[in-house]
């Protein structure tokens, strides 16, 4: 059996002039961007890059090869993809780890790096554990060679696609397809489908899933029917930060929308593509479906979060007046006191009981503002709020 190439990729929305950015970056380590020179050296170093080219199909895009036998082809609308051209059946889990790594410990911080600055990325999309499809291309094999590694890999089947190009046999985690000419571009253009569709698809699930696991944060928060008065400002600053990140994530939603029409329409217009579309170009369709359906659940988790917002403002608002009432009687107390000792006595004179008295009137006056000020904190206040059935999604 003989396996020729093995390719994984990624896709995260950018335009061409990251695209630029990246170019600039990979030819001659330069950026216009305030970044740590030594530090953008040590990671294009890491890349260990060999020939550069920028080209146009379909989008535009940068290719690189490197030392190691991986090419990198990044497009300008944010799809990676990853080649690596040495490969055989027995190092096959090897090959796979390489080619793996050379993604998440050099291309990745590199690219991390470089766009640092500028809005961040939410802490709940950080750091996310990502499985990669693996596309597994063999030269010309039999559909028991086939079988063979899936057996090795992968015990189910769930997909299966021929033309007279190439066959392809999905698994979960890897696709494996057998080509059966020699020409590897039909196969690639495959592959940046594949990965594109996935990738997009994997996004919008994560962004529910955050959406199922915000909302029930603000439903920890305003689930607390009484609320001490101390507590007020703590449940509005995690409410602010609710806020913060839905506005982050809602911003990234907003943008993928225009992705899918761009890789539709190149889908539609390269002959190469017309076997692949006729059994999956409705999932374009799908994926914008579903990212209606995703932009819908984000406006009512920020118009959740805001309700929230300016519920706990009110009861904030209503604890700051009940303070300064109550300092205001306390003030009141003091200077009607202080009135009065004055229309009660002659000449001011400074004996021991007056400093005495002076002193017992301000224990008094710091103990009844203590004392107001506990009772004000440990007051419990109502979270007057309607309640629903939470709908399944």
């Amino acid at each position: 059996m003989k396996i020729t190439n093995i390719y994984i990729g990624g896709w995260f929305q950018r335009t061409m002039l990251q695209l630029t950015e990246i170019y600039d970056f990979l030819r001659d380590c330069k950026t216009q961007l305030k970044l740590d020179s030594e530090k953008l050296e040590s990671l294009r170093k890491s890349l260990e890059i060999g020939k550069i080219d920028y080209g146009v199909s379909g989008e535009e895009f940068v290719e690189f090869t490197t030392a190691i036998d991986i090419s990198v082809k990044i497009y300008e609308d944010g799809l990676i993809l990853l080649n690596n051209r040495k490969v055989s059946e027995d190092t096959l889990f090897a090959d796979i780890t390489k080619v793996t790594d050379y993604y998440e410990n050099k291309l990745s911080p590199a690219l991390n790096y470089l766009f640092s600055l500028g809005a961040p990325v939410p802490k709940e999309l950080a750091n996310i554990e990502t499985v990669y499809p693996y596309f597994i291309v063999c030269d010309n094999v039999s559909k028991e060679d086939i079988s063979d590694l899936l057996s090795r890999t992968e015990k189910q089947k769930y997909f299966e696609f021929k033309n007279k190009k190439y066959e392809v046999v999905r698994g979960d985690k890897y696709y494996f397809i057998n080509n059966k000419t020699q020409s590897f571009d039909n196969i690639e253009k495959y592959i940046e489908q594949q990965v594109f569709i996935r990738e997009f698809k994997g996004q919008m699930h994560r962004y529910l899933n955050l959406h199922r696991i915000i909302w029930e944060k603000i439903d920890q928060v305003k689930e607390n029917v009484h609320v001490k008065g101390a507590d007020i400002v703590k449940f509005n600053t995690k409410l602010e930060g609710y806020a913060k990140t839905i506005n982050l994530i809602d911003g990234r939603i907003n943008q993928m929308g225009t992705y899918i029409s761009t890789r539709e329409k190149i889908a539609k217009s390269d002959s190469e593509l017309t076997e692949f579309l006729a059994i999956s170009g409705y999932r374009f369709e799908t994926l914008r479906d579903t990212l209606d359906y995703i932009k819908y659940l984000w406006d009512m988790t920020q118009t959740y979060v805001s309700s929230a917002q300016k519920l706990f403002s009110s009861l904030k608002s209503d604890v700051t007046s009940k303070s300064i009432n109550s300092l205001t009687i306390v003030t009141s107390m003091s200077a009607g006191a202080s009135i009065i000792s004055l229309l009660t006595k002659a000449e001011p004179k400074f004996t021991l009981f007056g400093l005495l008295y002076f002193f017992i009137l301000a224990i008094l006056g710091w103990a009844s503002t203590s004392l107001l000020s506990f009772v004000s904190k440990n007051r419990k206040y109502e979270i007057s709020d309607i309640s629903y059935d939470k709908d399944i999604q």
